[in-house]
């Protein structure tokens, strides 16, 4: 599933392409797999005047409507070259005359209203990648769970944004077993959560895709950081830092690497 970095840049990435200036063309859209035919409809000839993420959810503001997106596990929501058809698969296809944006595969791809979007963005946590955002909420919501944090982190009503990578690598550059219970943990470590997250996912939205570790460790520029070297602890078996053998456990139905050394029990 896609995380939190890769919704605010696709939101970023939607407005520059499809026009937010004064005077910008209007949007052609279309749903080609016609399971979005009625949307579609109503977006065609609009202009889409903003874009935003809460977490993974993604909201785009056009002139009469409001889109809600969510990717889900499988969903994507890719660039292509005008003269690219829309292939069955396609939910939802906008494009001006420089691009066309083609959406597959989503969770969530419907028409809100107003309330309807705010109702479901009052369900979700703190977004580390949103502006004034601070970590109240998640001090208050971690000192009543018992929960496992490896499991905490990737609830959604708790932050909003992390998924599995970012959850194995935070916790691994913060020494914390993601086995702790979430209540165990200090007001610094909390802190320590929250400020990771948000230099991660800065990073993220930067390079369009997720890097952890340090050019220093590596001896490359982020720029050039690929492939293998981009993660300390995600699907390896080894731990990049000590090298000592990385261990694997199921915690929130979902599998998390982490250093036995670097993060203690």
């Amino acid at each position: 599933m896609p995380e939190g970095h890769t919704i605010h840049r696709l939101a970023q990435d939607l407005v520059a392409t499809l026009g937010s200036a004064p005077g910008a063309a209007t949007v052609q859209a279309t749903s080609p797999q016609g399971r979005f035919a009625d949307g579609a409809s109503l977006l065609d000839g609009d202009r889409l005047i903003s874009a935003e993420a809460f977490g993974k959810y993604l909201f785009c503001h056009f002139g009469g409507a409001l889109l809600h997106v969510h990717l889900g596990l499988i969903g994507k929501f890719r660039p292509n070259p005008p003269d690219v058809p829309g292939g069955d698969t396609v939910r939802l296809r906008l494009e001006n005359d420089r691009i066309a944006w083609h959406l597959t595969g989503p969770a969530r791809c419907e028409l809100v209203t107003p309330d309807e979007a705010s109702a479901i963005v009052a369900g979700l946590g703190a977004d580390p990648l949103r502006p004034r955002t601070r970590p109240t909420s998640l001090h208050r919501l971690l000192a009543r769970t018992a929960k496992p944090i490896g499991a905490t982190l990737l609830d959604q009503q708790v932050v909003a944004g992390i998924g599995n990578v970012y959850r194995a690598e935070i916790l691994f550059l913060r020494g914390i077993h993601p086995e702790r219970p979430s209540s165990s943990l200090s007001a610094d470590e909390i802190d320590g959560i929250w400020s990771e997250a948000k230099r991660l996912l800065r990073r993220g939205v930067r390079l369009n895709r997720i890097v952890t570790t340090s050019p220093a460790e590596i001896g490359r520029p982020l720029a050039r950081i690929d492939g293998d070297d981009r993660l300390y602890v995600y699907h390896r078996t080894n731990c990049r830092r000590c090298g000592s053998e990385l261990g694997t456990l199921e915690i929130g139905g979902r599998p998390i690497q982490f250093c036995p050394s670097c993060q203690p029990a």
